[in-house]
């Protein structure tokens, strides 16, 4: 998904508060196991690099993993015996803009860091052929702006992607970072139950997204992982329509594709809903044969299944089995020909977090399960989508809070509701 397109602060601090920088360093450690013989030159994102007037800073996901480092114009060079970071130094011009930044000379640089080696990035040239020595075969990320530069300075060699051997380590995620993604999950959720007590006929979609960001900001959280989708009626068959622009009526179902940041990890949900508060028999119809589906892959996701459409042991193939025997269109025809993506993905500092989907599932994977019909003749789309902790003998749904049952969620629907943050502090963001 997109990131957003609406305006944010901007948000520049250091080392995640939910993560210590010892499990940073432990992943620069896996990864030089992973690859014994490779120096990782990797640079994080400058403010030319995102468009930070609308959506305000945000760090390089692969640089951020390995650093937690969420300043501006960093790079960090890892090899098989040393590293180091390289940050820009400290501008006074620059900070009238954007704040006080942190400096090589800072006294608490290195507990601020969490490396004991920190140079300015003027500094690069000068220092990366010596480190060279230790790991001769030279990573990259092929699309980042640093590339160029990096060509110019190793015109003689070789760089090879950066982006598998860290999408491997970033698939299994750790205690603090299933603890980060719940976070954002507890603020997601908050912010459905405003948005289902605001709903009603005549009200505009864009003001339902309105109502969830504000919940979530509550919560601490600085920006939707993604932009939300608000699809009432037949904008619901629509899978990523983000323009949120029309009037809810009666009698529409309404698809909410929504899901906080915080602390830079992710929540990814999806509830379809009845405008009315009501299913209609033939919403209902269908929407229980999609719950089904959904059922029946949570039940079946454990290690060793996979999320590729046509790989052994798909969740996929589970998915579309159920929708091709439960349920038909009103022409009597299967159901599996409205489902027209993908039914899972992986979730974590980006809501579409890198994968290798020829990799099983393993213990500490999240994904979503996600099946969806779109049924245009109908002006009905449905979509529900949780997420899920892989466990060693199946899986434990992280979002199961938020009701996904009909009667659940209209009896939901139906409750009273007290405004967000009546009678709780909110939490403060830690980037």
């Amino acid at each position: 998904m997109m990131r957003p397109v609406v305006v944010f602060p901007l948000a520049v601090c250091l080392l995640s508060a939910q993560i210590p920088p010892s499990e940073y360093r432990e992943r620069r450690e896996r990864l030089r196991k992973q690859v014994p013989e490779g120096t990782f030159v990797l640079a994080g994102n400058t403010e030319r690099d995102v468009e930070e007037i609308r959506g305000g800073f945000f760090q390089e996901p692969n640089f951020y993993y390995l650093t937690g480092w969420s300043e501006p114009g960093a790079v960090v060079v890892i090899t098989p015996r040393e590293e180091a970071l390289f940050i820009p130094k400290r501008s006074p011009e620059r900070e009238k803009w954007h704040g006080r930044m942190a400096s090589p000379d800072d006294d608490d640089i290195r507990a601020a860091t969490g490396f004991d080696r920190v140079f300015t990035t003027d500094s690069i040239e000068s220092q990366l052929p010596k480190m060279l020595e230790a790991g001769p075969k030279v990573y990259g990320l092929p699309n980042h702006p640093l590339a160029p530069r990096l060509k110019t300075l190793l015109a003689l060699r070789d760089i090879s992607n950066a982006g598998p051997p860290i999408a491997r380590l970033r698939m299994e995620k750790s205690p603090a970072e299933v603890a980060g993604i719940e976070k954002a999950i507890e603020a997601t959720i908050a912010g459905y139950r405003e948005a289902w007590a605001r709903m009603a006929p005549g009200l505009y979609e864009y003001q339902l997204a309105g109502t969830m960001i504000g919940v979530w900001f509550d919560h601490g959280c600085l920006r939707p992982g993604y932009p939300p989708i608000i699809g009432s009626g037949p904008n619901a068959t629509i899978l990523h329509y983000a323009r949120n622009s029309r009037r809810m009526d009666q009698g529409d179902l309404v698809l909410i594709d929504a899901g906080a940041e915080c602390d830079g990890y992710s929540a990814d949900i999806t509830r379809t809903v009845p405008v009315s508060r009501k299913f209609t028999a033939r919403q209902r119809a269908l929407y229980e044969v999609v719950l089904g589906a959904e059922r029946a892959a949570i039940a079946a996701a454990r290690p060793g299944m996979s999320l590729g459409r046509t790989s052994p042991n798909s969740l996929h193939k589970v998915v579309l089995d159920y929708l091709n025997t439960h349920g038909k269109e009103l022409r009597g025809e299967p159901l599996g020909r409205y489902l027209t993506h993908g039914i899972s993905h992986h979730v974590g500092l980006e809501v579409h977090d890198v994968s290798d989907l020829s990799v099983s599932l393993k213990a500490g994977m999240v994904v979503t399960i996600e099946p969806g019909i779109y049924v245009p003749e109908e002006n009905i789309g449905i979509r529900i989508e949780d997420m899920l902790l892989i466990t060693d003998s199946g899986a434990t749904v992280l979002t199961a809070a938020l009701p996904a049952d009909p009667d659940a969620i209209e009896k939901a629907l139906a409750e009273p509701h007290t405004k967000p943050g009546a009678n709780r502090r909110p939490n403060a963001p830690s980037r």
